[in-house]
């Protein structure tokens, strides 16, 4: 075979070590280094949530500490008392009195005796029925109660109302079927005489 004499082309450099396209030899430990790094990552965040669960556990227990005292001293906070209203009787309000029966002169009878009892009675008149059936102590102001409970209890404990639908006076009571306080009868009036028994004929003597 015949031999040439070497040119550049058959000068080669010495390989570089590379395997395939674009690759060298892995660097040794490489493999180490990123298990090593990724525990690391682990241990850190498992130790950043301990942390913070640990955080709001407390602030819990905080929060439940002062909850639970608020409620121990509501529940040892004795209820406030409702106010209740007094019966009085004032004579500076004025009255109005109502008869809403089929009873004459109930009105004028109940009136007086009211006033009697150291009330200001001005109106007595017919109501618009004659069949009305609870008496009633309506007062249009709040500030009446205790006026409305006062005369309520001289007329036999007849229900109060406050109700605005009488403006002419500050009481004013509409008397019912059902009525049973004073007045009621008419006191002047005489008493029916029951009628004398006759007494008996005797028989005349047989002569």
């Amino acid at each position: 075979m015949p031999r040439f004499p070497e040119d550049s082309f058959d000068r080669l450099p010495a390989p570089s070590g590379r395997v395939g396209a674009h690759r060298g030899p892995v660097p040794r430990g490489r493999g180490w280094r990123v298990l090593a790094w990724a525990a690391l990552a682990t241990v850190l965040l498992v130790g950043a949530g301990i942390g913070y669960l640990a955080i709001i556990d407390n602030n819990n227990q905080f929060t439940d500490a002062l909850g639970g005292a608020g409620s121990s001293e509501a529940a040892t906070e004795a209820p406030t008392p409702t106010p209740t209203v007094a019966p009085v009787t004032d004579g500076t309000k004025s009255v109005t009195v109502l008869n809403g029966t089929e009873i004459a002169g109930l009105a004028t009878r109940v009136g007086d005796a009211a006033v009697a009892s150291g009330w200001n009675v001005g109106s007595r008149a017919n109501a618009s029925t004659t069949d009305f059936a609870t008496t009633t102590v309506y007062y249009a102001d709040a500030a009446n109660e205790g006026a409305a409970l006062g005369l309520a209890q001289l007329l036999g404990g007849v229900p109060t109302e406050l109700n605005a639908s009488f403006p002419g006076a500050d009481l004013t009571v509409v008397l019912g079927t059902d009525y049973a306080g004073p007045g009621l009868t008419d006191a002047a009036a005489p008493a029916e005489e029951a009628p004398a028994e006759e007494a008996p004929a005797e028989d005349a003597p047989v002569e």
